[in-house]
C-alpha cells in the first residue's frame, strides 16, 4: 500500500503545486496557513477537482493522469473522507449513515448494518444507532463521520480539519481516539490541520504547503528542529531568521541588524538562525556580561503555556522569549513597556538556507 501523488491546478488565483509520498500505515500531516490549498490538494486526491497536470498512484494502481488521460471517479476510488463539518445525512439514523458507503459499494443491507454496528461501537457510540444527526454532539458527529470513512476500509484516508468544530475537551478526547484508530488502519492517511499538536502527535510525515507550494516535508522531529519558514516556526513556537552569514558567526539579516553565533564552522551565504524563545533573556535595563546578542525593544501581549510565559519583544529584532511566572512579576512585564532582549551566541542554532 503506497501514496504517490503529484498534483498541479489553478483554483482562481492560487496555483497549487506539490507533491505526497507515503507507504503503507503512515499519516501525512498536511499543514500552512490559511488560503494556502490545503483542502483543494485533499479534493485533488479524491477526484473531486481535477488536475492540470499531474498523477496520483495509489496501491500502485493510476487513478489520475493527465499524460494519458485516466481518471477514475470518486466514487470508484477506494477512498474515505472526513470533513470539517461532518457532512451527515439528516434524514438518515446514525446506523444508516454508517452503512452507506457499504451499500453503495453493493453490500447487502444486512451485512452493511452488521458491520456499521461494529464500528459504532468500536467508536462509542453503541446504542445510538437509531438516533438522527441533530440529535448528536459535534463530538459525536464526528465520530459517526470517522466510522462512515473507515468501514468501507479504504485504502486511502483523507481528513480535513476533522477536529477543528469541536470544543477543547471534545477535541482532546477525541485526538487520542482518532490515533488509536490511526495506529491500526493499514491504508495511507492525509490529515489537514491547522493544530500543531494534532500534526506532531497524529502524523508520521509533515507536508507543509505555503501559498500552494511544498515549503517543507519531512518527519515532525526534522521540521521542529530546522524549520524553513517563519510559519513553520512560529507553528512549532521557535524564532527564525533569514539572512546572510558573513563568516565568523556574524549573520546580517534584511534590515541590516546583525545576529552573532558561535563561530565553529566557517559558514557563509544564505542561511537560517533559529532561537528558541527560553534561550531568550529579557531584562528591564540594558545587562552588563558576555551576551554578544543585545536589543532594545517593547513587551507586546503575552500568552502563558503552562507553567512559562511567552512574551512578543518588538523591536529591531523582533522575537518571542519565554519566562517563567516570577520573572514576569519581577520585571513588571505585564505592564509592557521598555525592555532588552539578550541571546548568548552559543544559544543561535545555524543552518544553511
Amino acid at each position: 500500500m503506497s501514496l504517490r501523488a503529484e498534483v498541479a491546478l489553478r483554483m482562481g488565483s492560487l496555483e497549487v503545486n506539490a507533491q505526497i509520498v507515503a507507504r503503507k500505515g503512515q499519516v501525512v500531516g498536511l499543514l500552512g496557513p490559511n488560503a494556502a490549498g490545503k483542502t483543494t490538494l485533499l479534493r485533488a486526491l479524491a477526484g473531486l477537482t481535477s488536475l492540470q497536470r499531474g498523477r496520483v498512484v495509489l496501491d500502485e494502481k493510476v487513478i489520475e493522469d493527465t499524460a494519458t488521460a485516466v481518471h477514475v471517479p470518486t466514487e470508484q476510488r477506494p477512498l474515505g473522507m472526513v470533513f470539517q463539518d461532518y457532512l451527515l445525512f439528516p434524514h438518515l439514523s446514525v446506523i444508516e449513515n454508517v452503512a452507506f458507503g457499504l451499500r453503495c459499494r453493493g453490500a447487502s443491507r444486512a451485512d452493511a448494518r452488521r458491520r456499521a454496528s461494529e464500528w459504532l461501537e468500536r467508536v462509542g457510540l453503541a446504542g445510538k444507532e437509531r438516533m438522527r444527526p441533530r440529535a448528536l454532539s459535534g463530538g459525536q458527529a464526528q465520530r459517526v463521520a470517522l466510522a462512515r470513512a473507515l468501514v468501507t476500509e479504504p485504502k486511502l484516508l483523507l481528513l480535513d480539519e476533522p477536529l477543528a468544530a469541536l470544543d477543547a475537551g471534545a477535541r482532546a478526547e477525541l485526538r487520542r481516539e482518532l490515533h488509536r484508530h490511526l495506529s491500526c488502519y493499514e491504508g495511507v492517511c492525509v490529515l489537514v490541520t491547522h493544530d500543531p499538536i494534532e500534526a506532531m502527535t497524529l502524523a508520521d510525515q509533515l507536508v507543509v504547503l505555503e501559498a500552494g507550494h511544498v515549503s517543507q516535508a519531512g518527519t515532525p522531529a526534522e521540521v521542529s528542529a530546522h524549520p524553513r519558514s517563519r510559519y513553520v516556526a512560529d507553528l512549532v513556537g521557535l524564532n527564525l531568521f533569514r539572512g546572510v552569514a558573513l563568516g565568523g558567526g556574524v549573520i546580517e539579516l534584511p534590515g541590516g541588524q546583525r545576529l552573532v553565533a558561535a563561530a565553529d564552522e566557517p559558514c557563509c551565504g544564505q542561511v537560517f538562525a533559529m532561537i528558541h524563545p527560553h534561550a531568550v533573556a529579557l531584562y528591564r535595563t540594558r545587562p552588563d556580561g558576555s551576551p554578544r546578542n543585545v536589543w532594545p525593544g517593547s513587551a507586546e501581549p503575552i500568552d502563558v503555556t503552562g507553567d512559562r510565559v511567552r512574551v512578543r519583544i518588538d523591536g529591531p529584532v523582533s522575537l518571542v522569549g519565554e519566562i517563567t511566572p516570577a520573572a514576569l512579576t519581577d520585571l513588571n512585564l505585564g505592564a509592557g513597556g521598555q525592555v532588552w532582549a539578550a541571546v548568548k551566541a552559543t544559544e543561535i542554532q545555524v543552518y544553511p538556507a
